[in-house]
């Protein structure tokens, strides 16, 4: 049995919910710790959830405690319409968790952004997700690494009829996007999932990870 304790935020998702699965049947890890703000509805020794409010999540500093936080924390324009909102969702719990990283010297932090994050983008979602990469990257934790995966293909429970269509056309665009373009190619959450275990288990110095090396990271043995 290893001896490693991971925190997950967001193990409710589509991303999350299969990290979830992978940690439980690692060796590496004997404890995963789970804030959200409902339960997954799993019974396993390794298995601590903490119910609480995620937008509060600075209030719940002496127990986040671990070696390495993954954060896999993401809303949608449909689900949260409220700018306000969504900047305190897709922003603030990020950068929550990398400050309480900083407090308690956890020294792996593993978040998923978006392809296309540029702070100084006009449009909204591309530039929040910047704006949060820029932050956690300034609280300077030893070992930050942010994915850019492009549209996540799989099944989600809630319906997203643009989504819908835009994971159909991809099936297409997925054959012809080549070379430079391969990072537009859509991608799977398990793929996401296994390159976060394996970052979080390996040296790697880059630290911003488009959608084809995620790719390319997610076929590697962890």
């Amino acid at each position: 049995m290893g001896q490693k304790t991971a925190i997950i935020l967001g193990a409710t998702g589509l991303c999350g919910s299969i990290l979830l699965h992978m940690l439980l049947n690692d060796e590496r890890y004997k404890k995963i710790k789970l804030f959200s703000r409902k339960t997954v509805g799993i019974k396993d020794e390794k298995l601590q959830e903490h119910l609480i409010d995620l937008l509060e999540l600075s209030d719940y500093e002496s127990d986040f405690l671990a070696d390495e936080v993954f954060c896999c924390i993401g809303t949608t324009k449909a689900k949260t319409p409220d700018k306000d909102l969504y900047k305190k969702i897709d922003y603030g719990i990020p950068v929550s968790a990398a400050e309480l990283c900083k407090k308690n010297k956890i020294r792996t932090f593993v978040v998923i952004s978006a392809l296309g994050a540029n702070a100084e983008s006009n449009v909204f979602y591309n530039k929040l997700k910047g704006q949060m990469e820029n932050a956690v990257v300034s609280k300077k934790i030893p070992k930050i690494h942010i994915l850019q995966p492009s549209l996540i293909g799989g099944y989600r429970v809630e319906k997203r009829p643009g989504e819908w269509l835009a994971k159909k056309a991809f099936l297409i665009l997925n054959a012809i996007l080549a070379g430079p373009f391969r990072k537009y190619r859509s991608i799977y959450p398990q793929t996401i999932a296994r390159c976060m275990v394996w970052l979080a288990n390996n040296s790697y110095k880059r630290v911003k990870i488009p959608s084809d090396e995620i790719v390319k990271l997610g076929e590697i043995e962890t």
